[in-house]
């Protein structure tokens, strides 16, 4: 039988032919036309004060780290279940990571770890809505607002997620998004920093263009095209902007197909439930998910390694997911926190299986078929 991989990246029709077209105009280096077009859908769309796209959802992180003008001493918590860039883009600005566990029902941060975890120290908050999922605003907003904080969400899986009618990435200060060959809408790489907060829009453009006044110099706003504060190389190529567009045109085809396959996943593999295996818990706040993520919450850490070699016996290839960074090699000398439980049970229990646009009804089939005959065949 054909190999099924755990992704496949989607092409929706006009990616080279508007690839083409970025070639033929002769801007490549970013800030053009389709650049362009892309951020004014999503500031039209989304509602956004300022959309930048950025070379990478890392790099949207690295630049709200940066707005934060962060001090020595200046702590930012953030949960230990995510991936690297989510921490990496803050410690890098001097902060003191403060890490909290995921929720008992959820990866997401846990709302009363927030809660227990602020200090006078305290800065911003950092969000990850896993699985594109939303985190629990309800409870966490109030303490956002009580303790004067930034709020950033990390919505790198959460394009076209909601909580309750307002979609993720619109409702924190800062967010940041990726467009990394693995998520939903795809340019191979590429990310997108969305500025809700006007206070940070201007100094904004000015660290994506490398700390200097360049695109305020072209709108004929300044006399002269200078330096005037730090900044980086954060604009993706024209290359990858025009790769990005032709999927934002078809965004809710491949949107509709991913909840699909959601929901075809979560129908034939309700059983599991009834011998204790995990399934992805949905907040009736989180019900306007993105579909992009569909895990399994294994027994134990060796159940979940025999599902994994069952399954790569018959060419699927499904994979565990984080591991927490409180309790990793860098940071763990570090860290003087307690035990994070709920984090270390995601990280030891999860699999993820194969999600991607091309993945047919037959080939889930065969995934969730496979799955039943481990758990019930014995």
């Amino acid at each position: 039988m054909t190999p099924i991989p755990f992704n496949k990246p989607y092409l929706a029709g006009p990616e080279l032919e508007y690839i083409s077209q970025a070639a033929a105009l002769g801007k490549l280096s970013g800030n053009g036309v389709f650049t362009q077009r892309c951020q004014q859908f999503f500031e039209q769309h989304y509602g956004f004060a300022r959309a930048l796209l950025t070379h990478s959802g890392t790099a949207a992180l690295e630049m709200a780290a940066l707005l934060l003008d962060l001090q020595p001493g200046d702590e930012v918590i953030l949960p230990s279940f995510t991936f690297t860039s989510t921490a990496n883009a803050f410690l890098l600005r001097g902060a003191t990571l403060v890490f909290a566990d995921s929720s008992p029902a959820h990866p997401n941060l846990d709302p009363a770890e927030v809660a227990r975890l602020l200090t006078p120290r305290t800065r911003a908050v950092v969000l990850v809505h896993y699985a594109g999922v939303a985190c629990d605003l309800d409870a966490l907003l109030p303490l956002i607002q009580q303790h004067n904080l930034i709020l950033i969400e990390d919505a790198a899986q959460a394009i076209e997620s909601y909580h309750g009618t307002r979609r993720l990435g619109t409702i924190g200060h800062l967010a940041a998004f990726s467009f990394h060959e693995t998520k939903n809408i795809s340019a191979g790489e590429g990310g997108l920093l969305a500025i809700n907060d006007v206070r940070f829009a201007e100094r904004a453009e000015i660290l994506w263009e490398k700390g200097t006044n360049r695109a305020a110099f072209y709108r004929g706003e300044t006399a002269k095209y200078e330096w005037v504060d730090v900044g980086s190389s954060f604009l993706p190529s024209e290359m990858t902007a025009a790769f990005l567009w032709a999927q934002l045109e078809h965004r809710q085809r491949i949107q509709d197909q991913r909840l699909r396959q959601w929901h075809r996943y979560q129908e034939a593999l309700a059983p599991l439930a009834t011998v204790g295996v995990g399934l992805p818990y949905i907040p009736a706040y989180a019900a306007a998910h993105n579909g992009h993520i569909f895990y399994l919450l294994c027994r134990s850490s060796q159940e979940r390694q025999q599902l994994i070699n069952h399954l790569a016996a018959h060419d699927i290839l499904a994979v565990f997911h984080y591991q927490p960074l409180h309790d990793s090699p860098f940071f763990r000398p570090h860290y003087t926190g307690p035990d994070l439980p709920h984090a270390q049970y995601y990280a030891a229990h999860l699999v993820r299986l194969p999600l991607y646009y091309e993945l047919s009804e037959a080939q889930q089939g065969r995934v969730a078929e496979l799955i039943m005959q481990f758990y019930f065949s014995s």
